[in-house]
């Protein structure tokens, strides 16, 4: 069969078509890294402007990031984010522990054991839950989970706040990021190469063992990306987490039943002035919060990379 000749005008102009479309990726990935760089240099700015020499109120940096106490109460006002920085970790963590082995079974039901009517109801259901306010899982949170944690804590012979506690803390973020993590193990799960799946069976591998063993394996990169954008929520919801955490003003806290304070709730609470060191020390704690994010992102990193196996990457 004879093919025509390709003409020469219509080469350059895909050229020139790739080339523009080159150039909008790269400029959107330009904005992106800009916007990021903005944030964080004027964040840093005015949390690092409190630690600094002739600035009125001026707080100790080590005592800022080493002690034990937040009390903007006393005179001096005592500043510390260590039991803090403690606390915020530890419930993520939690939450994460609780959610991201319910999310990956989830999404490996989802894409390949239910059937396609069940597949879409299941796909619908995360993506509502995805799409709800985060003030609606803090209410939910504090007429429901506060009174499960009550009843729990007296079970056990303790006693809680109101059910607010970190455990509380734990459940709702857990149930908030549940979603993140599902929906992107779905997109990288259905990404697996079918031959790979069909290779397993061939050679005698189970379903459940193709699906454990080399789907999972094959889209960890997908998965492990959820996990890490579900922590960044973790790390950073404020709103709902200040209805049930109790904003305890020492720690760390290590009870599940007592009441806590993560970075986000603090930077919150007690919001209501517009200057002064009591403003300004917020923009200080949001620098240590993105840290913490940066720092645990890289730890999943290189959890990640020592997972062995085929990836999809």
């Amino acid at each position: 069969m004879r093919t025509l000749p390709i003409h020469p005008g219509y080469q350059r102009r895909k050229k020139i078509i790739d080339l523009i479309a080159r150039a909008i990726f790269l400029l959107a990935g330009l904005i992106a890294a800009a916007m990021i760089v903005l944030i964080f240099v004027f964040v840093a700015g005015r949390g690092i402007q409190v630690f600094m020499p002739g600035y009125e109120g001026r707080q100790d940096l080590g005592t800022f990031l080493t002690g034990m106490r937040w009390r903007p109460d006393l005179t001096p006002p005592v500043y510390s984010v260590l039991f803090i920085i403690i606390n915020t970790i530890t419930t993520a963590l939690g939450a994460a522990i609780l959610s991201f082995p319910l999310s990956v079974l989830t999404a490996l039901f989802i894409v390949k054991v239910a059937p396609k009517g069940l597949r879409v109801f299941f796909t619908t259901v995360v993506e509502i839950l995805a799409a709800i306010p985060s003030v609606v899982y803090g209410v939910f949170a504090a007429g429901s989970i506060t009174t499960l944690v009550s009843k729990l804590a007296g079970m056990f012979g303790q006693s809680t706040y109101g059910g607010s506690s970190m455990l509380a803390v734990i459940i709702l973020l857990a149930i908030m990021i549940f979603p993140t993590i599902t929906s992107l193990s779905i997109v990288s799960i259905a990404s697996v190469d079918r031959n790979l799946e069909l290779g397993s069976l061939a050679l005698g591998a189970s379903r459940m063992e193709t699906n454990f063993k080399v789907i999972l394996t094959s889209a960890k990169s997908g998965i492990f990306a959820g996990l890490i954008l579900g922590l960044g929520r973790a790390f950073g919801e404020a709103t709902a987490v200040t209805m049930v955490a109790g904003n305890k003003l020492f720690g760390p806290t290590f009870n599940l039943f007592d009441t806590t304070r993560t970075l986000t709730t603090t930077m919150l609470s007690g919001l209501s002035e517009t200057s002064g060191v009591d403003y300004d020390i917020r923009f200080s704690i949001g620098v240590v919060l993105m840290v913490v994010i940066l720092l645990t992102n890289l730890a999943i990193r290189l959890v990640k990379k020592s997972i062995g196996g085929v990836t999809n990457e």
